[in-house]
């Protein structure tokens, strides 16, 4: 990872002692693109990958999100048709991460290009599962290059839906993750299974999945799909799927190899300890509640019958095909009813990110100037300096009664004290997160970083 000796943020970096090297071949992204490095406050792990393609931590062009999704599908799709995955454009998607609009709308033109040849725009008998909570919407994108069944993995129990599976996340502030399907016939038919994660790094997460989901159904074939691959070189988690009976691939869009200091940990504590000590560090918490901010429902705008607001229990072809024939005509709704200009933010809420992503790019691909990033449970460490990843962060109660009890949230770099204020920030919210909570914590943070607040609220 390349930094500057004269830079505050380069101190921190360097002082972890993490380094960051491509270990990709051709045709493959540059991870040191791709990712940022932050320090996490969580005991399990100490370095933070902050992926500035997935809308998660970092505002992002969501023409750019979207597209490395579906670059990321088209490559699983070489896989299961028995292809090499193909090349990426990889000058663009670099183009694009750095910031030029017109390399993001060229990077998103190419990959939904890409996922309509070579055989990866025709169906594939495949289920689809996306880790939760940074990459729902990134297995969406995956399901929807392939044309096949998704569901993503959820930390909410819904009444009336029986859970059909679950597995721990070792490493994660929220360990636990829950499977609700509605058709319970997506975890028990022997179909190839396809599971999607922002970034890939001892493979535990993924193991213990497939482990969980092999004993429930035991299938011939998995695969395993993450933006960046950066799992030692020396992993078994091939051969320790193998050991199971079932053939497991691997694809990313960048393979990286980590180098981190056995003394992590401690540079990790020392680092958080003069970072906190320092005046007007760290997320800054809500002021005076937020009031009378405008609710927009999609239902008011046209939103097609029969189709759910994101993969939690299960999103079909079917409702891909609905949705994307709506979203020009819901975003155009949407434009009017909260009269959007300049600036735009359209912000989802932990793990709803599938559909604020697909608004703000049908959003940019109407001419807006939208950035899209999602609010988290993740505690970070946040340093006010343009070489770190999370530069600014905002904190508040979580908003929709968790069943796991109330706790902090997070939404990073959406703008600091000194930073220029937001035209528009559109909230994208289920109707459970649509709480006096949201308007006094989520809404009221940031209210300051914003000329106009709206909240939006799905089906």
């Amino acid at each position: 990872m390349s930094t500057t000796a004269s830079s505050p943020a380069a101190t921190v970096v360097d002082r972890t002692g993490v380094v960051l090297r491509d270990a990709g071949g051709p045709g493959d992204a540059d991870p040191r693109v791709l990712l940022g490095l932050a320090l996490r406050r969580n005991p399990r792990r100490a370095q933070l990958l902050v992926s500035r393609v997935l809308g998660k931590h970092v505002p992002t062009d969501p023409r750019l999100v979207r597209a490395a999704g579906l670059l990321l599908g088209a490559r699983v799709a070489d896989v299961l048709d028995d292809r090499a995955p193909r090349a990426l454009p990889v000058d663009l998607l670099h183009a694009a991460v750095r910031g030029g609009r017109d390399a993001a709308a060229a990077v998103h033109a190419a990959a939904a290009h890409a996922v309509g040849q070579a055989g990866s725009g025709t169906a594939h008998d495949v289920a689809v599962l996306g880790f939760a909570e940074t990459a729902t919407a990134l297995g969406h994108c995956v399901a929807e290059a392939l044309h096949a069944d998704y569901l993503h993995s959820t930390r909410r129990p819904v009444e009336g839906i029986a859970t059909a599976g679950g597995f721990t996340e070792e490493h994660s502030h929220a360990t636990d993750h829950l499977l609700l399907p509605a058709d319970a016939a997506f975890l028990t038919t022997p179909r190839p299974l396809v599971l999607v994660d922002d970034e890939l790094s001892t493979g535990r997460t993924a193991f213990n999945t497939i482990a969980a989901l092999h004993r429930l159904c035991p299938r011939e074939r998995y695969v395993l799909a993450a933006l960046v691959d950066s799992r030692p070189h020396d992993s078994d988690l091939v051969a320790s799927v193998a050991a199971l009976g079932a053939r497991l691939d691997v694809v990313s869009l960048a393979r990286a190899a980590i180098v981190l200091p056995a003394d992590l940990t401690a540079r990790a504590g020392a680092l958080r300890a003069v970072i906190d000590a320092a005046p007007g560090t760290g997320p800054t918490e809500p002021g005076t509640p937020a009031r009378d901010v405008p609710r927009v429902r999609l239902t008011d705008l046209g939103w097609p019958a029969e189709t759910p607001d994101g993969g939690r229990h299960g999103f079909g072809p079917a409702e891909h095909d609905r949705l994307a024939a709506a979203l020009p005509g819901l975003a155009a709704s949407l434009g009017d009813a909260t009269a959007l200009d300049g600036r735009v933010l359209v912000l989802g809420t932990e793990e709803l990110m599938a559909l604020p992503l697909r608004i703000a790019q049908t959003l940019a691909d109407a001419g807006h100037d939208i950035a899209f990033s999602t609010t988290t449970r993740s505690p970070a460490v946040v340093v006010d300096d343009p070489g770190y990843a999370l530069t600014s962060g905002i904190t508040f109660p979580a908003h929709d009664d968790p069943a796991d009890g109330p706790g902090p949230r997070y939404a990073y770099n959406v703008g600091g004290p000194t930073d220029p204020r937001w035209d528009h920030v559109l909230v994208v919210v289920d109707p459970p997160a649509d709480t006096a909570a949201l308007d006094a914590g989520l809404l009221a943070a940031l209210a300051p970083r914003t000329q106009a607040l709206t909240v939006v609220v799905t089906p």
